[in-house]
């Protein structure tokens, strides 16, 4: 039996509450696009930024990418928090021009906010993963 290992700091790092932040955003969504009961797009898209979001979560918090190294992981979440952000900006658009209940208008100002913060969470785990802010040692000479 596999013993899995929590990172204690993750949620109390940059990363870790920008995912957070997300999945709050994210679920405020969905239940404004569920309670005004909007058209199934909204809810499945929020849905689906619920779900992933959670997984990605689940995924550093319970360090399953170190153990699963054929996939290079903050590519995938880089890429999930474009693919998102593009999504939410079609999304979101659509609901605050149509606006066919103040419900479906909150979800859509949500979205926004979720949209700024999928750009915040590729643009960091950019620079944290692939950046340049590592030094190498220098060796003795």
């Amino acid at each position: 039996m596999a013993v899995v290992e929590v990172d204690k700091t993750y949620p109390r790092s940059l990363r870790g509450a920008i995912k957070i932040a997300r999945m709050l955003f994210a679920w405020g969504m969905f239940f404004c696009f569920l309670g005004a009961r909007s058209v199934g797009t909204y809810t499945a898209l929020a849905g689906m930024e619920v779900v992933i979001t959670t997984l990605f979560f689940l995924l550093y918090l319970l360090k399953i990418d170190k153990k699963m190294t054929w996939l290079l992981w903050p590519l995938a979440d880089i890429f999930n928090s474009v693919v998102a952000a593009l999504c939410l900006l079609v999304l979101c658009l659509f609901a605050v021009v149509v606006k066919t209940t103040k419900a479906t208008l909150a979800g859509g100002v949500l979205g926004f906010i979720l949209l700024v913060l999928c750009v915040v969470d590729a643009v960091v785990f950019w620079k944290i993963s692939f950046g340049g802010g590592r030094e190498r040692n220098a060796s003795a000479k």
